[in-house]
């Protein structure tokens, strides 16, 4: 059973500043838990979840502490859940350090403040899916511990290194390696060549990439349309880039 005190700590990491001070996480969801549980990146705090959860994943979770495996009702989960159809656990992990990211012999993704939490999920799990280990991600992006991105990349956090960072610095100390920027008049992706090496820079939804950053940048390159769309959503237009360039 759920004490108020628990109830309340984990109704509190939906907001940033709580996973910040507490350097924690909350994630949902029998896939997106099983999958961080797996990846042994992540140590698990406190695990709540329904019996035949619990029962099923009873060796999965044996490592954690006793008193932090939680057996909940169908209500207890309902009140702790921030999704909308609630799915048999709700688990806190420790949130993990980022590495330096070998950049070399690499192809890697930055991302110039992409805002919204489904964008950088989708994101991640996309970088995943082609093998890309690092994202470089501007201090303006979407918190990679929020709820909505933790969702989106469906465990995924486990195996791609997100790294915070001034841009502009960043790329200035990292000058050997080739950044690719998407743009809406770069070269045709469908022309470019595959890439062992270098860095693909996607901007914001709604502004794009700041020209102090295409400034810096070995290329811009596009993806050619033929419809009447003004631009592409930023995760899919990364899906696209990186079935062409992998």
């Amino acid at each position: 059973m759920l004490s108020k005190t628990i109830i309340k700590y984990i109704q509190s990491l939906a907001h940033k500043k709580v996973r910040d001070e507490q350097g924690v996480f909350l994630a949902e969801g029998s896939k997106v838990v099983w999958e961080l549980l797996n990846s042994n990146k992540f140590k698990c705090k406190i695990i709540c979840g329904l019996k035949g959860w619990m029962d099923e994943n009873d060796n999965m979770i044996n490592a954690i502490a006793a008193e932090d495996e939680i057996e909940i009702t169908e209500a207890e989960l309902e009140r702790i859940s921030q999704l909308q159809a609630p799915n048999k656990v709700v688990a806190v992990f420790y949130k993990k350090e980022s590495e330096p990211g070998h950049l070399k012999n690499n192809l890697s993704l930055m991302l110039d403040e992409i805002q919204d939490p489904g964008n950088l999920g989708t994101i991640i799990r996309t970088a995943d899916w082609y093998g890309i280990k690092n994202i470089i991600c501007s201090n303006e992006c979407a918190d990679c511990y929020n709820p909505k991105v933790v969702q989106a990349s469906m465990g995924s956090l486990g195996r791609v290194n997100i790294i915070y960072t001034q841009l502009e610095e960043f790329i200035e100390e990292k000058k050997k390696i080739s950044i690719y920027a998407a743009t809406l008049s770069g070269k045709n992706i469908s022309s470019f060549h595959k890439l062992r090496e270098g860095i693909i820079l996607i901007g914001n939804e709604s502004k794009g990439i700041k020209q102090n950053l295409l400034d810096l940048v070995a290329e811009q390159i596009t993806i050619p349309k033929k419809g009447e769309a003004e631009s592409l959503n930023a995760a899919v237009a990364c899906g696209i880039i990186l079935s062409h360039v992998v």
